[in-house]
């Protein structure tokens, strides 16, 4: 069955570490861009390279703070935590989200705004083009990286590379593949302002294509900031696979049937399970607490994902009918 929404989020073990690996290379491809962008706006006088320096310098940041997510989601479960530290991952995420938003989209709108009121006064662009043009090399191989890893995934998971992106719960290496695949559009606007400033001797193209870099990343955070949010709130796995979760539990012997059934996604490899099973009445207490274990094993052996279960053994309709009880509580 191909994947729908957060099925995305049925990984194996490994993609921790291969996230992590991801992120990295990120991090240090665009920190080594930030300094070549930063250096070669200052010798041409392009507005367009200095938000590209700000765009890497965010993109950093969002790297670093990335890195923290994924190092303390990995954080055992404790006394004062003991679903676990897999949520606070989106919490990190959420302010890289924010970081490219501040750090990157309002500084870029900003400064194609000053361009093009106050005017700018075009230089040699000859390093913009070479560091342009060396950037554009180190954007690819990390968007490459990413790209594999996800597409990898959505392989395991026979789901569509889009919807795969779309619904993952790994927001790390969604926005790894985002925010390199904006950097290389926001790559070719800054050579096009360069262009346009060379061809015209104005420095309205260089404001222009400052403008469109910082909206540009403006929806990149929006996009980012929107997953994070969601799965921060609490996104229940997809309608189809609950309907398979059910299934599950009704195929444990002495399942009557599910009355309610609640799920969590709480991770790229972690989610909750709670429902109110209605037993067979004449099943014994033995029964019921190996009828429970049964389908905890079941659960996990289908849908590694799942870390957690809970099973609320809950008298059906007729049986609170019976004892004079809502059968609606």
């Amino acid at each position: 069955m191909a994947m729908t929404e957060a099925e995305a989020g049925q990984q194996d073990d490994g993609g921790g570490g291969e996230s992590t690996f991801t992120v990295i290379v990120a991090a240090l491809a665009n920190l080594g861009i930030a300094v070549a962008k930063a250096v070669a706006g200052v010798i041409s006088g392009s507005s367009a390279m200095l938000s590209e320096a700000a765009h890497s310098v965010a993109d950093t940041v969002t790297e670093v703070l990335l890195l923290t997510a994924l190092k303390r989601s990995e954080k055992p479960a404790d006394e004062d935590h003991p679903l676990g530290y897999g949520p606070e991952r989106y919490i990190w995420a959420l302010l890289a989200a924010v970081a490219t938003f501040v750090g990157g989209a309002v500084f870029s709108l900003y400064d194609g705004i000053h361009t093009l009121v106050a005017g700018e006064e075009p230089g040699d662009p000859l390093v913009s083009y070479l560091v342009l043009a060396v950037a554009f090399l180190l954007e690819g191989y990390s968007l490459r990286t990413g790209v594999r890893q996800a597409r990898g995934e959505a392989e395991r998971m026979g789901a569509p590379f889009k919807r795969y992106l779309r619904y993952t719960p790994d927001t790390a290496v969604k926005a790894v593949v985002l925010e390199d695949s904006a950097a290389l559009i926001g790559l070719v606007l800054a050579a096009g302002g360069l262009l346009g400033g060379q061809l015209t001797g104005s420095g309205v193209w260089d404001g222009i294509a400052s403008l469109c870099i910082g909206l540009l990343l403006l929806y990149v955070a929006w996009v980012l900031g929107r997953s994070n949010a969601e799965l921060l709130i609490g996104r229940p796995l997809p309608r189809p696979m609950r309907e398979r979760i059910r299934a599950e539990l009704l195929a444990v012997e002495h399942v009557e049937a599910v009355l309610e059934l609640t799920t969590l996604v709480q991770g790229p490899r972690e989610a909750l399970v709670a429902a109110k099973v209605d037993f067979r009445d004449v099943s014994t207490a033995a029964q019921i607490e190996w009828a429970c274990e049964q389908a905890e094993v079941r659960l996990r052996e289908a849908f590694p994902v799942v870390s957690r279960v809970y099973l609320d053994p809950t008298p059906g309709c007729a049986e609170r009918r019976h004892e004079g009880l809502n059968p609606w509580p």
